[in-house]
């Protein structure tokens, strides 16, 4: 019988949901003693969250050293993500704590200076094999270039290859920037990944199809299989190429909320405005604007190739999140039929219930990572926080040029007790987005030089209708009803020293209007942070998404040379142009390939994806689909 080891980090709902859907079934581990057991026949240790506080769980709970015969014993190991992590020696992400040792090696964190690429490294990319085929094909893996297979990968410490440590253990290779490394390791009875496979499409369907079949699919244990000899050197394998293989990401977008009847639908504002557009002057005549339903929205983006779904709470429930059933509802339902990361956010802060219970922002996220979400996306919170995080510094004596850029805040100023804070030392930075509502506030030349917030300013492009002036991005909270004295680039940089892993950058003033991205405020964002960004508001046309997503040399950063090299953003988000079936995902993908972006293509009607679709089907979807 195959057993699930859960530690308690992340999302493994949606891990569940894939097994079953692939016509297997599991138990959860429950104490130490079941791994000694022969029952287990198999074990999958997947998670998320820190190489120290993950030993740390383990220890205290008893799994440690259980883990560690288990895997000695010779029976099947899978393991995904901090599953493969733990299996090294070490990790520079815990001094001095030590790993299972069952590979060689050290985990570290990614090279920031190495291009100027972002930490974490999230979204999708190549793995690449370094092995025979035929040994490759048996884990589900395929060497393919003229199709390649791209998974999901969301991290900031890797595996870096060495090849007189990893010849025996080496699977696939993947590359960041210049950086190799290992993404996938098999010896013996031990299979691993870095990426996630449950939320890796069909790709990822296909890995751990190959892998239950193969070990799970049998109540006794199966010989491993051989590795065969390698086409060539490992070392001769892992020379970095001249562009890595991480594709740019199209994010799909579900603004969920209430109608005047109280059903959930989806719905998509015009300058945040939700309601359809009416001569008469009475707002009360004016209805929510329904475009479908969200789990069936949610799963016709899965299956047209989106990269990830975004669902943004946007009803009253959001003032008592954990009473909000419905949209924990729609989430679960999501995970079951969507097999790419999902996101949600609205609510996600301190709030206390009608009943006088005080609830945190992480019980908020626990709730939403248990019923299947991948990320949770904190917004009107993050500008108090980093309001807040102003005013310590200043309190603590920083200069007041230095307290205003929170990025530089001193330790003694986090107090930790922020939702973005504590999410993310639970989750790791990778689980926290923050979405940013700016709109624009002109000024004359005149005030450029010396203002509060010149950091902020930019002047409109020649030969456009901008030209000649000149503004900055002021932060909004409220849904964009209520404006503080915060530029985005304070926001920010305050939100990346709080914990947030990825920032969405949304535009008021573009927000419906078809008219493209605003790249100035997406580049200014870009040029200040060393995290994911996400494009949003705008978007009217595959084009929109290439104008994003051409590299551009960028406004320097201080601490930056005066010509840095080109960049742009890893993801790009839309939701009217999908909703109302303008433009699709699968068209605007199409049109990237066409013009020299790396992109995720596949099929997920075939193969294992068709094995999941069947069972999504034969199950049907609950009430509120």
């Amino acid at each position: 019988m195959l057993y699930l080891l859960d530690y308690g980090a992340g999302n493994v709902r949606s891990l569940a949901n894939s097994i079953r859907k692939l016509g297997h079934d599991f138990k959860w581990v429950t104490s130490p003693n079941d791994l000694q057991s022969d029952n287990v026949t198999a074990l999958l240790f997947p998670g998320v969250g820190a190489f120290g506080p993950a030993i740390e769980s383990l220890s205290k709970s008893g799994y440690l050293t259980a883990l560690h015969d288990y895997i000695r014993s010779g029976k099947p190991y899978m393991g995904i993500c901090i599953g493969m992590q733990v299996l090294f020696q070490s990790s520079d992400e815990a001094p001095g704590v030590q790993g299972l040792g069952v590979v060689p090696g050290k985990v570290q964190r990614f090279d920031e200076r190495d291009r100027g690429k972002s930490v974490p490294h999230m979204g999708w990319n190549r793995a690449n094999t370094v092995v025979d085929a035929s040994f490759a094909s048996q884990f589900g893996l395929s060497d393919e270039q003229a199709h390649p297979q791209h998974f999901y990968f969301v991290h900031s410490y890797r595996a870096a290859v060495v090849p007189d440590q990893h010849e025996r253990w080496a699977l696939t290779t993947t590359q960041y920037g210049t950086e190799l490394f290992l993404s996938s390791i098999a010896n013996e009875n031990v299979f691993a990944t870095q990426f996630h496979p449950e939320k890796s499409g069909r790709a990822g369907l296909e890995v751990l199809k190959a892998w239950l079949d193969r070990a799970a699919g049998s109540s006794t244990s199966l010989s491993p299989p051989q590795r065969g000899v390698l086409p060539k050197p490992l070392s001769q394998a892992v020379q970095p190429a001249q562009k890595d293989g991480l594709t740019k990401r199209v994010v799909a977008c579900l603004d969920v909320r209430s109608n005047d009847q109280g059903d959930l639908v989806v719905t998509k504002g015009e300058s945040y405005d939700v309601r359809e557009q009416s001569t008469s002057t009475d707002a009360g005549g004016r209805a929510v604007r329904n475009l479908g339903k969200p789990v069936a929205l949610s799963e016709r983006y899965y299956q047209e190739g989106a990269d990830e779904v975004c669902f943004l709470n946007i009803t009253s429930f959001r003032s008592a999140a954990l009473r909000d059933q419905p949209m924990l509802a729609v989430v679960e339902a999501a995970a079951a039929c969507v097999f790419v990361p999902l996101t949600v956010g609205g609510g996600i802060k301190d709030t206390v219930d009608p009943d006088g219970t005080k609830r945190s922002a992480k019980e908020v996220a626990d709730a939403y990572f248990r019923a299947g979400a991948d990320k949770v996306s904190i917004g009107s919170e993050a500008v108090h926080a980093v309001l807040d995080l102003i005013s310590e510094s200043q309190t603590l004596g920083s200069a007041e040029h230095e307290a205003r850029d929170p990025g530089n805040a001193p330790a003694e100023a986090l107090k930790g007790t922020t939702g973005i804070e504590n999410i993310s030392k639970a989750y790791g930075a990778q689980a926290v987005v923050v979405s940013i509502d700016p709109k624009r506030v002109y000024v004359s030349e005149q005030e450029v030089n010396g203002h509060a917030h010149e950091r902020s300013i930019v002047s409109g492009l020649a030969g456009t209708a901008d030209e000649g002036k000149c503004w900055w991005y002021q932060c909004t909270v409220s849904g964009g009803r209520e404006a503080k004295d915060l530029d985005v680039v304070q926001l920010a940089r305050g939100v990346v020293r709080l914990g947030a892993g990825e920032l969405l950058i949304n535009s008021i003033d573009m927000d419906g209007q078809g008219n493209g991205f605003d790249r100035q405020l997406i580049d200014l964002v870009r040029s200040s942070v060393n995290v994911p960004v996400v494009a949003s508001s705008g978007a009217g046309s595959a084009k929109h998404f290439q104008d994003v997503f051409e590299p551009m040399v960028l406004r320097s950063k201080a601490s930056e040379p005066a010509t840095p090299s080109p960049s742009s953003v890893e993801a790009a988000l839309a939701a009217g142009i999908f909703h109302r079936k303008e433009v699709s995902i699968q068209e605007v993908k199409e049109y990237l390939a066409k013009n020299g972006f790396e992109v995720r293509i596949e099929d997920t009607q075939e193969g294992a994806g068709a094995l999941v679709s069947q069972a999504t089907e034969d199950t049907g979807h609950v009430a509120i689909a």
